[in-house]
């Protein structure tokens, strides 16, 4: 599989020279884009997201991104509407219809979409265009990339399912191998490195991608294999991939960790926790400076803990009162700085010497 990613992901090491921040996932003027379209209210305002593979359902990314839209719409009275993409040859014939259909404000769903968003981009450069889980170099002044330090809760998701496993094996299943991902997977494994020296254990992490965003039952199949396996706790960061794994948890009486949303929901006896990327938040704020010009055009925006962007759930029934509460210290010490999960494997390698 093509990571399509890495051609235009700055990386979170590189420490976004240029990133326009917000604060608490919102506040702080970061520069007028000098935008057309900066004023416009109401009905005048049109907001269009084109969905990943995983389309608008996943129970991940891509329903957050349009649950925020839905509330632009309800606060703000804008037009939102949205694209699924059954596949990846549709993304620049969705983001085309975007434009087509009068849009103000283009989101494009997911770093897959980063080549075809920032051609649209080039080509239209009336519209203003952003995308979720990619940054830029050398963006057009009409194109903001915004990213989460996935990194950061995930490590807390290592260190709850290291303390929570009876078995000492956990699991890890990707979507799409790359930098996005590569952000969950290595948070994951540091969290449980943490766990493992603070508590003497020898948890140890086995790791599977699906190459795919959508396919549920590859999911459930390898979840399915690595309960059979030993693992009693698995983390998901795969998307619609996701809803496949956590059945599986079910099937096996085994539990699960979801990703982007509060995925209890979805199996409230088997999720523990998820790694919370607050896209919904993201989406409202962004498009709100973009639309009053508040945000600079051709820069990137990064998301963490520092901004409130990313966190765990405060629902932890089944997890031990003392692991969550050691968990929240461990969140407040990444939002200090006193930790910096890793986020690829040079990272990693790095950070695992410092333990």
């Amino acid at each position: 599989m093509q990571d399509i990613s890495r051609r235009h992901f700055l990386g979170t090491a590189a420490a976004f020279a240029v990133t326009a921040g917000l604060t608490a996932c919102g506040g702080g003027n970061a520069g007028g884009t000098g935008s057309a379209d900066a004023g416009k209210s109401g009905k005048d305002y049109k907001i269009e997201m084109v969905t990943d593979t995983g389309g608008v359902s996943d129970q991940s990314f891509n329903q957050s991104s349009w649950e925020g839209l839905q509330q632009l719409e309800k606060d703000n009275g804008w037009t939102v509407q949205y694209i699924e993409s059954k596949q990846e040859s549709d993304y620049a014939t969705n983001l085309d219809k975007a434009v087509d259909d009068g849009s103000n404000l283009v989101w494009g769903i997911g770093f897959a979409m980063a080549d075809a968003v920032a051609h649209s981009a080039k080509t239209n450069p009336e519209v203003q265009f952003a995308v979720i889980d990619n940054a830029f170099e050398d963006a057009p002044k009409n194109l903001i990339g915004v990213t989460f330090r996935a990194q950061e809760p995930s490590f807390l998701m290592g260190y709850i399912a290291a303390r929570t496993t009876k078995t000492n094996k956990v699991g890890f299943v990707g979507g799409i191998s790359g930098v996005v991902i590569d952000q969950f997977d290595y948070g994951y494994q540091a969290g449980v490195a943490y766990a493992n020296k603070e508590q003497g254990t020898n948890v140890e992490v086995q790791g599977q991608y699906a190459d795919s965003f959508s396919d549920s039952a590859k999911g459930k199949a390898i979840a399915s294999k690595m309960y059979s396996s030993g693992c009693d706790v698995v983390f998901h960061a795969a998307g619609g991939v996701g809803a496949g794994v956590i059945e599986a948890a079910k099937e096996a009486n085994k539990f699960a960790i979801g990703v982007d949303r509060d995925q209890a929901y979805l199996a409230p006896d088997n999720v523990i926790s998820s790694a919370l990327k607050r896209v919904d938040k993201a989406i409202v704020e962004v498009s709100t400076k973009i639309q009053a010009g508040d945000i600079e055009g051709g820069t990137n925006i990064d998301l963490g803990f520092s901004e409130d962007c990313v966190g765990i759930p405060e629902e932890h029934k089944l997890i031990d009162d003392e692991v969550y509460k050691a968990a929240i210290e461990l969140g407040d010490k990444i939002k200090a700085g006193d930790i910096k999960p890793p986020f690829n494997k040079e990272t990693y390698d790095e950070y695992i010497k410092t333990l």
